[in-house]
C-alpha cells in the first residue's frame, strides 16, 4: 500500500505549495497540485500521485513537478524544459549555478501503477565542466558527484545523442575512475554523437527526457511489459526534482522504516549515505540514522503521520539537505515485522484511529502463536537432517541425549539438551521437562511426546521418518547421517524441521501490546478458554496467559517420573492387602497434588479427569519388574492394542477402590483449600465411557467418596459430575448419558482416533501425509477437527444432551481446542468452552474472538 491507496480526509488546501504565477500550463504540475487540478495516478504516475498525497498530509517533500503521462513527450522540447527548470528553481528557492546554495536536477519516470522495468533516474542535470569543481568543493567528496554524472551522460549519449552502446562500453572498459569516465564520455559524445553534451541545464533536461522515453520504448522494455501483462504502449509520467547540493556533513540520503523490528515500537530504523544520491552506493559506506545531524527526530513526525494515514508500518526514502528532511517516496511495508504490526494495531486503537474490533481483526491466531515461541534464524545454508511432524511449536538448539537419565544429568550442569527417542513414555517425562526440545522417530501430534511437550511449552518434532536410536552405541542414525550423543542439533517444532549444528534462535516474548489486544479480544468472544494442566505450575502459567480455568486435569500425569511406582503398585498388587496399602499411598500423594492444583486455580472452574491412560504406560518394560512374580503379573496384563484395552472407566470398574481413592483425595484437598477462603468450581469427569451403566457405576463411586469426606470432615463439597465423550457410541448415546452427567467434555483426540479407526501414534507418519498429498484430506484430523465426521458426532451429541438436560455444560478438551478453525467450529455449535495446552491459550483467545467477529459480520464459514 502506498500513500495513494487511502484517502487523506479533509485537509486545508493551503498545505500544498503555492503555485508561482509564472507556472506554465497543464503540462507542468508541481508536487501537491495534482488533485487540485483533478489529476490522478493514471496521469500523474504512481510517484506523482504519491508525492501529491504526501504534500496533502503536510509532510516535507523534495521540491519538484510532474509532467503527466499525456504530455511527457513535451519535456523533450527546450521551451518546456526551460519552463520546468524555472519552476523547480522557484519551488526550491535555489538556482542552478549558484555557488553558495547550488541546485541540480533529477529526472525520473513512473507508470500509473508500481511496475518493474522503469528507466533509471538521471541525476546531476545542470553539472558542467565549468561548475563541477565548485560543486565538489561544496560537497567535500569528489567521487560521488562524478560517478552519478557519468551514469547520466552515458544514458543520454546512447538514447538521445545516438552514440552506440557498444562504443560507449568500449570507451569505459579501461576507465574505472569516475572523473576520467566523465571526461571520456564527454569527448566521445563530441566525437560520435549527433551533437555535443550541452552546458545549458534546460537543454540537458530536454535530452534527459528524450533518453528516458527512448529507454522506455526500447525492445527490451517492451518485452518486460509483456512479461508483466501490461500494454506495450503504456505511458509514463516524468518527474523533475530539485537536487539540492550541500556539505556531506549536513547532507545525504537514505531509507527508514517506522518501527523497531524487535520491540515493535515507533522508532525509525534504517541507514543513510552522505553526499549525492546514487543508485548503487559503495558497500560499507552507510551510517546509522542516529548520525544524522538532527537524529531520528527528523523522521519521527513524518513516519507517525504516514502510519496514521496508511494504518500500517511504513518505509520511506528521504534526503537530508542542510539538516532538513525531505521525502522522496513512502509506502506501507510489504512484510512488516510481526511485533511492529501488533504494536501499531494497539497504538492506532488507543489513538482512536481504529476501533478495538478492527485492531483485534488485524492480528491472526497464527501470528499470536508465532509471537509466543522462539524461532530459528535461518540463512539458507543449514543442513537439514530430517523433517517430521510439527508436534509442538517453538525452536531450540541443544546436545543430543538418548535417555531421560542422561538429560537430567546434563541439564543439572546447565547444558541444553534435546531428548531423542524412538518414542516416549511416562517414565521419560522428567527428562523431557529437563530438555529444551524433544525429537521422536514415531508418534503423531496426539502422541505422548507431543502432548507432554505442548503442555510444558517445549518444541517437539515427532514421527521423524528414518530415525533410528541405538542407546547401546550412543548413536542416532537418520538416513545415512550418524549423530552421536552430545552432537548439537536444532529443531523447529512449528515446521517439523531438524537441522545439524547449533543455529541461532530468536528470543520469544511478545510485546505488552499483545496483552492489550487479547484483553480487547476477551470482551468480544463468547466461547470460554480453559487450559489442559496437571500441576500447580502449569496452572499458574496458563492463568498468566489468560486461561479462565482448567478444562482438563489428567490425573494419570501426576504419576509420571518418580511417582510412577505408586500407580504401578496398585495395578500389580499381589493381593487385596497389598492393593489397599498401594491405594493409601496413592491417595496421600494425590491429596498433595490436588491441594496445590486447586490453590493455583483459585475461584475458577477446574475439571479433574479420573485416571485414564493405556495400561502399557504403567507396566514395567519386559525385564524391569521387581521380581519374577511381578514380571509374570505384568506379562499377563500386556495387551495387543492397549489404546482400546483396559483403560479409563474400565480399569476403575475392575479396581473398584481406584476412583473412590482419587475422589476422596480430591474432595479432601478441596476442603483444605476452601478453609483458606478459596473455592474452586470443581468438576469431576469420568473418562472413556461407552455405556450409560459404566457412567452410573462410576458416578456412584464419586458420590460415595463425597459422602465419606463429608462424614469425616464435615465439608459438603460442591461439585459437578460429568463424562468425557471420546467414543462414537458415547456421542450417539449422549441423551442417555446426560441423565447421569451435568457436563460433557469432548475428548477429540480419542474421538478422532476411534471415528476414523486411525491410530494417532502411527497413522500420521505412514498414512496422513500421503492422504494430504493426494487431496483426500486438507489437514490432519488430529490437528484440525473434522467437521463432517467427528464434528457431526459432536453436533449430534450436543443436540441430544441438551434435549435431556438443557443447561448441560459442553466443552472440548482435545488439542483441537488450540486450533483456530476447530475453535470456530466449536463456537458455531454453541459449545461453552474449549480447553488446550497452556501455551496455546492466547491463540485460543484470539481465535474465539475472530470467530465471534466473523459471526457479527455475517461472514460465511468459507471465509475461514
Amino acid at each position: 500500500m502506498s500513500v495513494t491507496d487511502r484517502e487523506a480526509g479533509p485537509l486545508a488546501q493551503s498545505e500544498a505549495p503555492r503555485t508561482p504565477s509564472q507556472t506554465p500550463g497543464r503540462s507542468l504540475v508541481p508536487y501537491g497540485q495534482g488533485r487540485i487540478r483533478g489529476l490522478d495516478a493514471a496521469e500523474l504516475g504512481a510517484h506523482g500521485a504519491a508525492m501529491d498525497r504526501l504534500v496533502a498530509l503536510g509532510l516535507p517533500v523534495v521540491p519538484g513537478l510532474t509532467v503527466p503521462t499525456g504530455a511527457s513527450a513535451s519535456l523533450c522540447e527546450p521551451d518546456t524544459a526551460g519552463s520546468a527548470v524555472d519552476l523547480v528553481e522557484q519551488l526550491s528557492g535555489r538556482r542552478i549555478g549558484d555557488a553558495t546554495r547550488p541546485l541540480l536536477l533529477r529526472l525520473s519516470a513512473s507508470a500509473p501503477t508500481e511496475i518493474a522495468g522503469l528507466p533509471p533516474d538521471l541525476a546531476c542535470l545542470g553539472v558542467t565542466p565549468g561548475n563541477a569543481g565548485d560543486l565538489c568543493a561544496v560537497i567535500g567528496r569528489t567521487e560521488a558527484l562524478h560517478e552519478v554524472w557519468a551514469a547520466t551522460v552515458r544514458m543520454i549519449a546512447e538514447y538521445a545523442l545516438d552514440v552506440p552502446g557498444a562504443v560507449l562500453d568500449d570507451a569505459l572498459l579501461d576507465t574505472p575512475e569516475p572523473r576520467a569516465r566523465v571526461e571520456a564520455l564527454l569527448a566521445l559524445v563530441a566525437q560520435r554523437g549527433s551533437g555535443p553534451f550541452p552546458d545549458d541545464p534546460a537543454q540537458q533536461l530536454a535530452l534527459a527526457a528524450r533518453a528516458l522515453l527512448g529507454r522506455w520504448d526500447s525492445p527490451r522494455a517492451r518485452r518486460s511489459r509483456r512479461a508483466q501483462r501490461l500494454p506495450a504502449d503504456l505511458a509514463v509520467a516524468l518527474h523533475v526534482q530539485a537536487l539540492r547540493i550541500g556539505p556531506a556533513d549536513h547532507s545525504g540520503y537514505g531509507t527508514a522504516v517506522s518501527r523497531h523490528p524487535e520491540t515493535g515500537r515507533l522508532a525509525p530504523q534504517g541507514s543513510f549515505f552522505r553526499g549525492v544520491r546514487r543508485s548503487a552506493p559503495p558497500p560499507h559506506t552507510s551510517e546509522p540514522l542516529e548520525r544524522l545531524a538532527g537524529g531520528t527526530a527528523l523522521l519521527e513526525h513524518s513516519l507517525l503521520t504516514l502510519e496514521r494515514h496508511l494504518q500500517a508500518p511504513v518505509s520511506v526514502d528521504f534526503e537530508v539537505r542542510d539538516d532538513e528532511i525531505s521525502l522522496l517516496a513512502a509506502a506501507a511495508q510489504l512484510r512488516p515485522p510481526l511485533r511492529a504490526s501488533v504494536c501499531l494495531a494497539a497504538d492506532l486503537a488507543r489513538d482512536g484511529a481504529l476501533g478495538h474490533e478492527e485492531a483485534v481483526r488485524r492480528i491472526t491466531p497464527v501470528q499470536v502463536q508465532e509471537l509466543l515461541h522462539p524461532q530459528l534464524r535461518l540463512t539458507g545454508g543449514e543442513e537439514l537432517l530430517v523433517r517430521g511432524l510439527p508436534a509442538s511449536p517453538g525452536a531450540a538448539t541443544g546436545a543430543v541425549v538418548l535417555s531421560s537419565e542422561r538429560a537430567l544429568e546434563l541439564a543439572a550442569d546447565g547444558t541444553q539438551v534435546v531428548l531423542v527417542a524412538a518414542e516416549t513414555n511416562p517414565a521419560d517425562v522428567p527428562g523431557m521437562l529437563a530438555s529444551v526440545a524433544v525429537l521422536t522417530g514415531s508418534g503423531g501430534i496426539a502422541s505422548h511426546a507431543a502432548v507432554v511437550a505442548r503442555g510444558a511449552g517445549k518444541p517437539a518434532v515427532c514421527g521423524a521418518e528414518g530415525l533410528r536410536v541405538d542407546r547401546a552405541a550412543g548413536t542416532v542414525r537418520i538416513g545415512d547421517r550418524v549423530l552421536r550423543e552430545g552432537d548439537p542439533v536444532s529443531l523447529d517444532g512449528r515446521t517439523g524441521a531438524v537441522y545439524a549444528g547449533a543455529l541461532s534462535v530468536s528470543v520469544a516474548g511478545p510485546p505488552p501490546e499483545l496483552s492489550t489486544l487479547l484483553e480487547w479480544a476477551d470482551g468480544m468472544r463468547r466461547l470460554g478458554v480453559r487450559v489442559n494442566a496437571d500441576t500447580a505450575a502449569e496452572v499458574s502459567t496458563a492463568i498468566a496467559l489468560g486461561a479462565e480455568g482448567v478444562g482438563l486435569c489428567r490425573t494419570e500425569h501426576q504419576f509420571l517420573g518418580e511417582r510412577l511406582p505408586l500407580i504401578r503398585r496398585v495395578i500389580l498388587a499381589a493381593d487385596p492387602t497389598a492393593r489397599e496399602e498401594a491405594l493409601s499411598a496413592l491417595e496421600h500423594a494425590q491429596h498433595e497434588d490436588f491441594r496445590a492444583l486447586l490453590a493455583a486455580v483459585g475461584n475458577r472452574p477446574v475439571t479433574v479427569r479420573l485416571l485414564d491412560a493405556p495400561l502399557h504406560e504403567f507396566l514395567p518394560a519386559p525385564g524391569q519388574a521387581l521380581d519374577t512374580a511381578e514380571e509374570q503379573r505384568a506379562a499377563a496384563l500386556r495387551e495387543a492394542n492397549p489404546m482400546l484395552g483396559l483403560r479409563g472407566v474400565r480399569l476403575a470398574l475392575l479396581h473398584e477402590r481406584l476412583y473412590p481413592a482419587q475422589a476422596e483425595a480430591l474432595f479432601t484437598a478441596w476442603a483444605d483449600v476452601a478453609a483458606t477462603g478459596v473455592r474452586p468450581e470443581l468438576e469431576v469427569m469420568i473418562p472413556l465411557v461407552s455405556l450409560p451403566e459404566e457412567l452410573a457405576a462410576a458416578a456412584a463411586y464419586v458420590r460415595g467418596a463425597a459422602d465419606a469426606v463429608a462424614a469425616r470432615t464435615g465439608a459438603d463439597v460442591p461439585y459437578r459430575l460429568g463424562t468425557m465423550i471420546e467414543t462414537p457410541r458415547a456421542a450417539l448415546l449422549a441423551g442417555e448419558l446426560a441423565e447421569h452427567a451435568e457436563f460433557f467434555s469432548f475428548g477429540t483426540n480419542d474421538l478422532t482416533q476411534l471415528t476414523y479407526g486411525f491410530s494417532r501414534d502411527d497413522v500420521e507418519r505412514q498414512v496422513l501425509a500421503t492422504y494430504q498429498e493426494r487431496g483426500f484430506l486438507a489437514a490432519s484430523p488430529f490437528a484440525r477437527l473434522d467437521p463432517h465426521g467427528v464434528g457431526a458426532l459432536i453436533a449430534l451429541a450436543a443436540q441430544r444432551a441438551r434435549s435431556v438436560r438443557p443447561g448441560i455444560k459442553l466443552g472440548v478438551c482435545g488439542e483441537h481446542g488450540g486450533d483456530a478453525e476447530s475453535i470456530a467450529f466449536c463456537d458455531d455449535l454453541g459449545l461453552d468452552y474449549v480447553s488446550c495446552s497452556a501455551h496455546r491459550v492466547p491463540v485460543a483467545r484470539m481465535a474465539a474472538a475472530h470467530s465471534a467477529l466473523r459471526e457479527r459480520r455475517g461472514e460465511s464459514g468459507s471465509a475461514r
